[in-house]
């Protein structure tokens, strides 16, 4: 382990200084070679399927694994988009002169070598290395074992296309020892380890949390609400709230709970009722929801929970104080949504709700790197330092200050 991270570490240097010229090529050929051997990653996505089913992980699990030639493209459309972003090394975030002639500038550089522990979702492994290697950073990769083969053939393909350009492989590394031990090893290397990115379930995120010696930005759990205010436009309904739960119900940015104004729950329920069932959504409520729906009910629990499925609870509020309140008591600062027509019942949603992503009148499922415009992501920090929401290649780069003299002595 030792070893390969001293490697990890002497090969952050020279990507640290590659030129933009030169990212911007390597990484347009990453995306090609994705797309030449698009057979070759499906041939071992099977693999992962065949063995998730046999495992029986649910529907929602197997499709955060699944890889569609579409996918594959769109895998490839995203380390294209990383590619032709403006470069985010060495920008100069501030600049002064002293009183005593110094010339400071504070100049954005790489963080250096990065631990990305994930799970489920192979095309991470493409997303997360192309936004290292733009922000001239070494990522350790370590995924999950259900997507064990898919990891593998998605990062033989960007290593070869890096020693096709005569750079170090070790650039995009996956971790040679993927086991639980190899993970508490990796965590406790902080000489050759810079940062750790973990992104997936709670009990990984609060395992490395508490015993890693390096810097960790957690990617938590994704508890997300979206509260219908008696203000809302009711044409926006049933479209925003059936795409914030059923678009795809295994992500961290999908609706966990529904908060309704009590004034208009008895004329909107019957209508959201209708919609969610017609997806097959699951519906728990609160005791005054089952006066109006014939549903589950709703537990302290079940609103802790972070589904993953199409499971919705559905919560009656007295007003919007009471939603943020609920919010501020279950939400875990990923991404909250208010629908409202009211100018500053919106501004006080948005300002009151503490999160990495508040919206209004619009899906929690718009909290991603690539639908923000950055190509994709490394994940979606619930961190507030050093970075909050989805992670690009800016949030990649630390800093250090460029100090010019001729002469000064103090």
């Amino acid at each position: 382990m030792q070893q390969f991270l001293e490697e990890a570490k002497k090969t952050s240097r020279t990507i640290a200084n590659l030129s933009t010229k030169t990212k911007t090529k390597v990484l347009h050929e990453m995306a090609q070679s994705l797309i030449d051997h698009c057979d070759y990653i499906i041939d071992h996505n099977n693999k992962d399927i065949s063995n998730a089913k046999a495992n029986n992980l649910s529907d929602a699990l197997v499709d955060r694994l699944l890889l569609t030639g579409q996918r594959i493209v769109d895998m490839a459309n995203a380390i294209k988009i990383i590619a032709n972003q403006k470069e985010p090394v060495g920008r100069i975030l501030d600049g002064w002169v002293t009183e005593d002639g110094l010339n400071i500038q504070k100049v954005s550089v790489p963080i250096g070598v990065i631990g990305i522990i994930y799970e489920s979702r192979p095309n991470v492994t493409s997303d997360t290395a192309a936004l290292c290697f733009k922000s001239g950073n070494v990522c350790v990769l370590k995924g999950g074992k259900e997507a064990e083969y898919s990891n593998k053939a998605i990062a033989t393909i960007l290593r070869r296309v890096l020693s096709k350009n005569s750079l170090p492989e070790q650039a995009i590394s996956l971790l040679p020892d993927s086991s639980r031990e190899g993970v508490a090893k990796l965590i406790q290397q902080d000489k050759f380890v810079d940062l750790i990115i973990p992104r997936g379930g709670e009990e990984l995120i609060k395992y490395i949390s508490q015993n890693s010696s390096v810097p960790v930005i957690k990617h938590d759990k994704g508890l997300c609400h979206t509260y219908v205010d008696r203000d809302a436009a009711h044409n926006k309904i049933i479209d925003i709230a059936i795409n914030a739960k059923c678009q795809r119900p295994g992500v961290c940015n999908a609706m966990e709970t529904l908060l309704v104004h009590a004034e208009i729950a008895p004329y909107i329920l019957p209508g959201l009722y209708d919609a969610f069932i017609d997806k097959r959504t699951v519906l728990k409520g609160c005791e005054e929801t089952l006066k109006h729906l014939d549903i589950q009910c709703a537990t302290h629990e079940d609103y802790d929970t972070e589904y993953l499925a199409n499971i919705l609870n559905i919560k009656i509020v007295k007003d919007v104080d009471e939603a943020i309140a609920h919010i501020a008591k279950y939400g875990s600062g990923h991404s909250e949504a208010i629908l409202s027509e009211n100018y500053t019942t919106v501004n006080k949603f948005l300002n009151q709700v503490d999160a990495a992503c508040v919206y209004a009148n619009a899906s929690t499922r718009f909290t991603d790197g690539g639908a923000f415009g950055l190509g994709a992501e490394v994940g979606i920090s619930t961190n507030k330092l050093h970075s909050r929401g989805p992670m690009g290649i800016n949030d990649l780069t630390t800093y250090k200050y460029k100090i010019y003299g001729q002469g000064q002595t103090r």
